[in-house]
């Protein structure tokens, strides 16, 4: 069945009884396969089928007493202001709390020492005052009137709210007020003691009082709400308003909005890159920071994708916008971020439940209340304060905001920090892993492989090589493109190429049959490799993938080929490791290779699969799940149905489509910021808790407070009045307490391999070395003979950390630990006889 999904903004909800209202009303809608509502952003997400349609969605909320239209998506440099909901309410609280010291001051000045208005003291004057004191207090409550007709509305359509609470308590207030002046007008002439007595039982400075408060905490909530979606908004100011392009030779700066796919842009020195492109002329340093948390700037040249919020901290380029507007990498972050507030976290569902049924449960212990103190002899206007101070302490809004708060304050720091979460279940659950399975080519290691020995049984490697390139260029595989990438000359036509998964290639040349695969392929087709045996383990025991080339069931050689380590990679697992969770390495690799990484990394060989199928790879995920709680980590397009079948997949960023879109969490930039996620998730859980428990135990504690439960006992009671402005501060202390999560500090990535680890109890030498990174375009290097060349002599120099030359991208990446002149290194280099700049 063909599904749509939808993004609605609705209007009109005030507490988590309203959302739980909105969601239900939606859900029973034919054709609704999910809806989800956010009290923090005034969304719902809608998946819905052909049963039904936007507007009978629309309709359907608009019967529940709240409005709703389709949302509009926004540009990604839209900057961040006050929304106009908080607007709103500093107007309401400015015009309210005018009034009401106006109003303060009739009622209450004599008692602090303020001079007062000699009549309106008076016997005479007494009526006057009230009704002033009447006309002020429905002024205020006109103001405010936003709570009244909604919580009028909610109470017609049988499911009150928060509005309906205060509207109950404050209206309560005033219309017992009002009465008493009515009793003052009829007694004015006849009765002054009477008179007395009924003034001093006036209450309109607490129905006043009463919405202000609220208002003062709504607005305070509406402004602390905002800061939850910093980080949302600190990503949208990242793409600038307007771009330079190049129109006919000439440079052109235009909106944003103006610029298309194909476009030509310039971005000079410290400019921010306004869309995805590809890099056509020129270089520069990109600092990718705001979007990967990488904090050393990356060179990027000539072919070189660049993204979107990016800065040029040094250099000049010219790039073909590829992705614009909402399509580029960071609209799409954006987006993901802001969705992940419409998914629910497992820990939600206590709060939803309680929500659902908060409202009329405190409307019933009020009027119990209420009808409790009358019966027992009180006085009418006691027993009302009681009544009214239930209404006003219970917070249905700190239930409804304890985990949505936590959980957009979190994810939008976790998009800062380089993690990306899809969902709220994913940013749960994540935190609870037990055990996090890796996979090795692409996610612990670079993924590029190089070839590093040629072993022909002929004497002949240039025949080998060029026969094995043949038949790789064929495969994706990284180990066949590094064997193709070996070979610079003419390649065989190779014929019915096959591939044997997670085994080998097989094609026809010249009508010999063909094949390139790991010593389990040879076997089952029938090679014999017995003599090559023992130079294949030997090969394999120090770290390298060996592959096998047959030729009409008769081995040619060996080519083999080895992956190096990401240089954060043992720090993740020693990471890891320290936060109790168990690391596991799944790989289709040959055992040897598997355990070889897995002792350099620090994990245990007991944890280690090697040679393992992608249809297997899921079964083993499902096995670890029996008595784990398993992340699964990987890139490729065979780990998709173990990231599926993981409690939490997580994917890199430059992992194949179909991986990321079946991970639930994405890692940008380094792969340590996989421990940041995870040391993240746990504080978000954490702070979810703190939130449900001050939610629960404030309204444990405060509402029989308010009904007077401990009046005989110690004479406790609650004024109405300190019942509203404690109801604000709990929302209050709900969203405060998420804000804390801005203040979490990741682990910084480590940016050499030269680890000197000791592999039995994983201690460094070298430890987060801020790395100084020079990129060098050398020319001349042919083989990984020359690589080594310029790798010794670059070395040498004083400074230098590692160099990692790469003859098949004629470049040289240096890490320095301290700053080196650039000329220094390209005289090292050309002291070789190969050509540096």
């Amino acid at each position: 069945m063909r599904t749509t999904k939808q993004k609605f903004n609705v209007y009109g909800m005030t507490c988590a009884a309203c959302s739980n209202r909105v969601e239900t009303a939606v859900k029973r809608l034919n054709g609704v396969i999910f809806a989800t509502v956010s009290l923090l952003t005034n969304e719902m997400m809608v998946e819905y089928g052909e049963g039904t349609t936007a507007a009978e969605i629309i309709k359907a909320v608009e019967k529940a007493g709240y409005n709703a239209v389709i949302a509009q998506k926004q540009n990604a440099s839209k900057k961040a202001g006050l929304n106009k909901e908080t607007r709103s309410y500093i107007s309401r609280l400015v015009s309210s709390i005018a009034l009401l010291l106006i109003l303060m001051y009739l009622n209450m000045g004599g008692m602090i020492g303020l001079k007062q208005i000699d009549y309106l003291v008076s016997d005479e004057g007494l009526f006057v005052s009230a009704l002033i004191q009447l006309f002020l207090s429905f002024s205020v409550l006109i103001i405010n009137r936003k709570f009244f007709i909604s919580g009028t509305k909610s109470l017609l359509s049988l499911s009150p709210n928060m509005d309906s609470l205060v509207a109950l308590g404050s209206g309560v207030s005033f219309i017992y007020s009002l009465v008493i002046t009515i009793l003052i007008g009829v007694y004015f002439k006849s009765d002054v003691s009477a008179v007395h007595a009924l003034y001093h039982g006036l209450y309109f400075e607490g129905a006043a009082m009463i919405v202000t408060l609220i208002t003062l905490g709504k607005t305070l909530e509406s402004l602390s709400k905002g800061k939850t979606t910093d980080a949302i908004n600190a990503l949208m100011t990242l793409a600038p308003d307007h771009a330079t392009i190049l129109v006919d030779g000439q440079e052109r700066v235009v909106p944003i909005k103006d610029v298309s796919i194909g476009d030509e842009v310039v971005v000079k020195t410290g400019g921010y890159v306004p869309v995805d492109a590809c890099i056509t002329s020129g270089k520069g340093w990109l600092d990718q920071s705001s979007m990967t948390g990488e904090s050393v700037p990356v060179e990027k040249a000539v072919g070189d994708e660049i993204y979107c919020g990016t800065v040029n901290v040094n250099g000049f380029f010219t790039a073909r916008a590829t992705k614009v507007g909402e399509d580029t990498t960071l609209g799409k972050i954006i987006e993901l971020v802001k969705n992940v507030n419409l998914s629910k976290a497992p820990i939600a569902k206590i709060a939803d439940k309680v929500s659902g049924i908060f409202v009329p449960a405190v409307i019933l212990i009020s009027l119990i209340t209420l009808f409790i103190w009358s019966v027992s002899g009180a006085e009418l206007s006691f027993a009302v304060q009681r009544a009214v101070s239930v209404l006003l302490i219970s917070c249905p809004c700190a239930l409804g905001l304890a985990t949505p708060v936590a959980i957009m304050v979190g994810s939008g720091v976790a998009a800062k920090h380089g993690s990306l979460f899809k969902t709220a279940t994913a940013l749960e659950n994540l935190g609870k892993t037990s055990a996090v399975v890796f996979d090795k080519t692409g996610t612990l290691t670079f993924g590029k492989p190089e070839v590093t020995d040629i072993i022909s049984f002929t004497n002949d490697n240039e025949v080998l090589l060029k026969l094995a390139a043949s038949l790789e260029r064929l495969s994706e595989h990284p180990i066949a493109s590094a064997i193709a990438a070996r070979f610079d000359g003419e390649a065989y036509l190779i014929k019915d190429f096959k591939t044997y998964t997670g085994l080998g290639v097989g094609g026809i040349f010249e009508g010999n049959a063909l094949l390139g695969g790991n010593i389990k392929l040879m076997k089952e087709s029938g090679v014999d490799v017995s003599d090559s045996e023992a130079e294949y383990f030997k090969l394999s025991k120090q770290g390298k993938t060996v592959v096998y080339f047959a030729e009409n069931g008769v081995a040619r050689g060996m080519i083999a080929v080895s992956d190096k380590e990401k240089p954060s990679a043992a720090l993740l697992i020693k990471s890891i490791k320290n936060m109790g969770i168990t690391s596991y390495l799944l790989t289709g690799d040959n055992k040897t290779v598997a355990l070889s990484v897995a002792e350099r990394l620090g994990i245990d060989f007991k944890n280690v699969f090697a040679e393992v199928l992608p249809a297997e790879k899921a079964n083993i995920i499902c096995e670890l799940k029996k008595t784990h709680k398993v992340a699964m980590v990987g890139d490729g397009v065979n780990d998709a149905p173990s990231l599926s079948a993981a409690d939490v997949g997580v994917s890199l960023e430059n992992g194949s489509f179909v991986a990321t879109e079946a991970a639930d969490v994405m890692i940008l930039g380094d792969i340590i910021n996989l421990v940041t996620a995870i040391k993240l998730s746990k504080k978000v859980v954490l702070n979810v808790k703190e939130n449900l428990f001050w939610a629960f135990f404030y309204n444990v504690i405060c509402i029989p407070l308010a009904a007077g439960a401990f009046y005989y006992s110690s004479g406790l009671t609650l004024d109405p009045m300190i019942a509203a402005g404690a109801m604000s501060l709990s929302s209050l202390f709900v969203v405060s307490n998420a804000l804390r999560l801005n203040f979490f500090k990741p682990i910084k990535p480590l940016l050499t391999c030269d680890f000197n680890r000791n592999a039995q109890n994983g201690n460094y030498k070298k430890e987060n070395i801020k790395m100084q990174t020079i990129t060098l375009t050398v020319k001349g290097m042919m083989c990984a003979h020359c690589e080594a060349r310029v790798k010794k002599a670059v070395e040498c120099i004083d400074g230098v950390t590692e160099c990692i030359p790469d003859h098949s991208k004629n470049t040289a990446v240096v890490y320095c630990e301290k700053p080196i002149d650039k000329n220094k290194l390209i005289s090292a280099i050309e002291s070789e006889g190969y050509q540096a700049e």
